[in-house]
């Protein structure tokens, strides 16, 4: 029996994050029709809520700035990194084609990068690694190029930045405002910029936000239709090929935008090929208890509230093999409850990554001892955290411990450098505040002798200027974030009361086990042989990163590279 379609396009994309918007505008601009459906009422999934930076080795900015970049440097990096855990054959696609794709959105969109310089990799020690690094980020965007609509019903970070614009570029030294010079200097940029727009209209953004305005205009200049409040329902599979998808459409809601069509379940049909980039399964607590190491929280993610494994389990229901279920993008963070101003931030956990830099600060497991280099690349810290976890010494949560100098240097959880807890951060008991750390650790619940004990050793451990147990400050990464005042940019003694403790959760930016593709994004079976007409890319795939995570960008870079191999594909076929 043949299925009844209410609407037709060559290309149906599920999901409207970077995967899903260079999906259908690499469809525009081959000539083929494309709609992206979106589940929330929200455009720009786990991306807008992202640093929005890729890495994409080769690209011609890393060219541009004299990098020196090559294919065989980039895949002896992925293979000290990735190892053989993902085939040869999806590496070398994402090596080829990746500065394809950048130059591609850059020469015929309004899909723009900047070279962001010395955000190193992050094993950048390893064969083929780069310590100035390989990655670009979003040039920052005029949110009133978008229409009203459009403006209305872009899913917005939230960040604590009181109105500023901040680049990754300049978020680095606004870390060190009251240590540099170059710090004072981005100050006052950041201050002119926003100066700037208020005399002009503008409305600049950056990072994620930037990164997906930037498609959303594009997708629209080029003609590609979006429907928002749009979930999948299921695939339609037609002879053993997918054809179409099933969504659901509210029936009482009127978009500003006019972008979606309202009031029944719909088939949509792909004459071409439907392109699953719907995102992980972080808001799933049934398939994160199935999958991921316990324990695990979906209030841990970062990811949007839509991320429930729609797409992956449409996907599993028409024969798709999954891979990499266990691992997660990892991201140590705080978790504020509503009760705690939690709500004000976006209701989303602090994701901790400078924070995990600054000197004169550990993070301490419940028995108060150290376990881990707490400056390492946030993915491998959250690995550490479930490593060292066990009775008697738990690390779910750990505690991050600093002292009033570091509060007073550095800017923490969105605030300032000086600048206080919120008073419902200490009333909750959030943040523990207290005047030795004999006191702190009775409010963690840790032996005072036992916390003292850490806190004298890594204190002797910063006046030598060298961590001769887990080696922080080591790594150029590690000194990204740190003081470069100081011998050692990660190391200072821990003196001065009062002292302040913040639980740390092993959260994650996203799920990165999903559905099995080839070095094309189709979507494979058990056996290897191919689900015709169905692609993947994003967080509902296997993730070529495979269980590690080598740099700034490696989550957006490959899902934008593989939508983009999709189509191609899909073009040439």
């Amino acid at each position: 029996m043949s299925t009844e379609w209410d609407h037709s396009y060559d290309v149906v994309v599920v999901g409207s994050g970077a995967a899903g918007m260079t999906a259908a505008i690499t469809a525009r601009l081959r000539g083929l029709t494309a709609l992206v459906v979106e589940k929330t009422e929200r455009y720009g999934g786990t991306t807008a809520l992202s640093g929005g930076a890729i890495w994409v080795p080769g690209n011609f900015h890393l060219d541009a700035a004299g990098l020196a970049d090559t294919p065989e440097k980039a895949r002896a990096y992925l293979d000290a990194t990735v190892g053989d855990r993902v085939p040869a054959a999806r590496k070398d696609a994402y090596l080829a084609h990746g500065p394809r794709m950048v130059r591609e959105l850059h020469d015929r969109t309004a899909v723009r990068f900047v070279y962001t310089p010395g955000y190193p990799d992050y094993f950048p020690e390893e064969l083929g690694g780069f310590p100035q690094g390989r990655s670009v980020e979003p040039q920052v965007f005029d949110l009133t190029r978008l229409t009203p609509g459009q403006r209305a019903t872009m899913r917005r970070a939230g960040l604590p930045t009181y109105g500023l614009t901040i680049t990754s570029k300049d978020f680095r030294h606004l870390n060190m405002v009251r240590r540099t010079w170059a710090g004072k200097l981005t100050s006052a940029k950041v201050g002119a910029r926003a100066v700037g727009a208020l005399l002009t209209g503008r409305r600049p953004i950056a990072l994620g936000e930037a990164l997906v305005a930037r498609m959303r205009y594009s997708l629209h200049a080029l003609g590609g239709d979006l429907w928002l409040s749009a979930p999948l329902t299921s695939l339609v599979e037609e002879n053993g090929r997918i054809t179409g998808i099933r969504v659901t459409l509210p029936g009482s809601r009127t978009d500003p935008d006019g972008e979606s069509p309202a009031g029944r379940q719909v088939t949509v049909r792909a004459t071409r090929g439907v392109i699953l980039a719907s995102g992980g399964f972080s808001h799933n607590q049934t398939l994160r208890e199935k999958y991921l190491p316990a324990p695990t929280r979906s209030e841990w993610s970062a990811a949007p509230e839509g991320q429930t494994g729609d797409g992956l389990q449409a996907g599993m229901a028409v024969g798709a093999a999954v891979d990499l279920m266990d691992r997660v993008w990892g991201a140590p963070s705080v978790v504020v409850p509503p009760a705690s101003g939690g709500e004000e931030h976006g209701g989303r956990p602090f994701f901790l990554v400078a924070e995990r830099g600054i000197p004169g600060m550990v993070i301490v497991d419940s028995a108060g001892e150290r376990y881990a280099n707490e400056a390492a690349p946030y993915h491998q810290f959250v690995d550490a955290m479930y490593a060292a976890d066990r009775p008697g010494a738990s690390t779910v949560p750990s505690w991050l411990i600093l002292d009033a100098t570091a509060k007073s240097r550095y800017l923490f959880m969105g605030l300032f450098p000086g600048q206080p807890f919120p008073r419902p951060w200490l009333e909750s008991g959030l943040v523990k505040k207290a005047g030795t750390v004999e006191e702190l650790a009775a409010l963690i619940g840790a032996a005072p002798e036992r916390l003292r004990a850490t806190v004298r050793r890594f204190n002797g451990f910063a006046r030598a200027g060298r961590d001769e147990d887990f080696h922080r400050g080591d790594s150029v990464y590690d000194r990204y974030y740190g003081d470069p005042t100081l011998p050692n940019p990660n190391l200072a003694p821990l003196e001065k009361g009062p002292f302040y403790a913040v639980p740390v959760h092993p959260g994650d930016i996203g799920t990165k086990g999903g559905l099995v593709t080839d070095a094309t994004a189709r979507v494979l079976r058990e056996d290897g042989t191919v689900i015709e007409g169905l692609y993947a890319s994003g967080n509902v795939s296997a993730a070529v990163m495979g269980a590690t995570y080598p740099g700034p960008g490696a989550t957006i870079g490959p899902a934008m590279t593989f939508s983009w191999l999709a189509v191609d594909h899909i073009t040439r076929a």
